[in-house]
């Protein structure tokens, strides 16, 4: 592995001696970074924002509308495996993978709009937009450790911030009066199609101002024995697990919190659209909250950071299913959970790439990342027949059994020696 400063000084000839410089330049990089991936992120649930547009034009049922969420999932694990066993976000630049990744998904994203008229190809574009966004998320990560070393924690949380507020950007977009709008909702096309042309954006801000930085080592060969390897090794398959936990509720928190704002808005005749602004607003702090427990768990330590959030998140998911009745009090509690649902999520990021094999981050990282969404198909799919038969208090209580395992998980790795790799040694 090069030096940072030899590789700094080769890039930066002119700039190599001044540290001031160097940080200029790297949270320049990290910025339009956070940039590209907030506006190719927006394609997650660019149709899952728009379930009630589609509900109405193609008379969805509800495993229908639980499928336009899941089939993203389920194409960024395929999509994920594929890339951790060729190992591409190490052997490709990571800023043309995601370049290209992100087209790829705009393209199947606006297919949607421009050709389908049910729900059956629709679903089969969202996979391939979900395989698309596994060339998006994992390499963004490894480029931010790749300019991050004391201060990763935050660096990894900005970028994921980024994610959590694109994530959110459909349910901005699904109120806002596109042309065409007669009252009510915005076409669903119009909203599609938005997306996708921010993801575009994203893509030619990742080619053409992003690259990587000095604190990963480069040259990477192909070995497919090192997707296995963040699960042979205890501290990381720690890690991971905690993530799991983590993953457990996030998602399906994302996915179904919208809509119960929305059903607890309409029971007590307040607006639809101001239910929709909470929905955007609930995900989108979450953005804060990757920021701030970025910052304070590189001071204070990744599993600490993680287990508070985990705790706090885990108390909102057995709370909210009281609170229907009282839209108020149920919004204020739903922007706490959102805040905390995802403030760890950067961290379990950075505890990987803190503990494995520096040759291989990124697909170490695009190994997590696949075992995450792959076990969020199960609680976005858990949640619905819950609600319709027992009730959202005990839907969403379910969900509180990932950050139980999750902050077991992070204790175990915390009374591990390894764990002093992390955070500079405040684990």
């Amino acid at each position: 592995m090069q030096s940072p400063n030899l590789f700094y000084h080769r890039l930066y000839p002119s700039m190599a001696s001044s540290d001031a410089s160097f940080r200029r330049t790297k949270w320049r990089y990290l910025l339009l970074l956070a940039l590209a991936e907030l506006l190719a992120m927006g394609l997650w649930f660019s149709a899952s924002a728009v379930v009630p547009q589609l509900t109405a034009a193609w008379d969805l049922t509800g495993a229908q509308q639980s499928w336009m969420t899941m089939s993203v999932q389920i194409g960024f694990v395929v999509g994920a495996l594929l890339s951790a066993v060729l190992n591409l976000a190490d052997v490709i630049p990571a800023h043309r993978l995601f370049a290209g990744s992100a087209l790829l998904g705009a393209g199947a994203n606006a297919a949607i709009a421009l050709f389908v008229e049910q729900a059956a190809p629709a679903l089969g574009l969202r996979f391939l937009t979900g395989v698309s966004l596994a060339g998006v998320y994992p390499p963004g990560m490894k480029l931010v450790a790749s300019w991050s070393d004391r201060d990763r924690g935050l660096a990894i949380g900005l970028l994921v911030g980024a994610l959590t507020v694109g994530s959110a950007m459909p349910h901005l977009l699904n109120v806002l009066p596109f042309a065409g709008t007669t009252g009510g909702l915005p076409p669903w096309r119009s909203v599609l199609l938005a997306a996708s042309a921010l993801a575009v954006a994203g893509a030619a801000i990742a080619a053409f101002l992003v690259r990587s930085g000095p604190h990963l080592a480069t040259g990477a060969t192909f070995d497919w024995r090192q997707a296995a390897a963040g699960l042979r090794h205890r501290p990381t398959r720690l890690a991971n697990f905690g993530y799991l936990g983590h993953m457990w509720e996030l998602y399906a928190m994302w996915a179904w919190v919208p809509l119960y704002l929305l059903a607890s808005y309409e029971q007590a005749g307040w607006s639809a659209t101001g239910a929709r602004i909470a929905g955007f607003g609930v995900i989108a702090i979450g953005g804060v909250g990757c920021v701030v427990a970025g910052r304070l768990a590189d001071r204070v330590g990744r599993t600490r950071v993680t287990s508070w959030s985990l705790a706090v998140s885990g108390a909102c998911a057995l709370t909210a299913g009281f609170l229907i009745a009282y839209p108020l009090w149920l919004t204020v509690l739903c922007l706490i959970w959102g805040f905390a649902v995802v403030a760890d999520s950067a961290q379990f990021s950075a505890a990987v790439s803190e503990l494995s094999d520096a040759r291989y981050v990124g697909t170490a990282l695009t190994v997590q990342t696949s075992l995450g969404f792959l076990l969020t198909l199960g609680s976005l799919r858990l949640v619905p027949p819950l609600v319709e038969y027992v009730g959202w208090t005990a839907a969403l209580s379910v969900l509180a059994l990932g950050p139980v395992a999750g902050i077991w998980s992070m204790q175990a790795l915390r009374r591990l020696p390894e764990a002093a790799k992390m955070a500079s040694g405040h684990r």
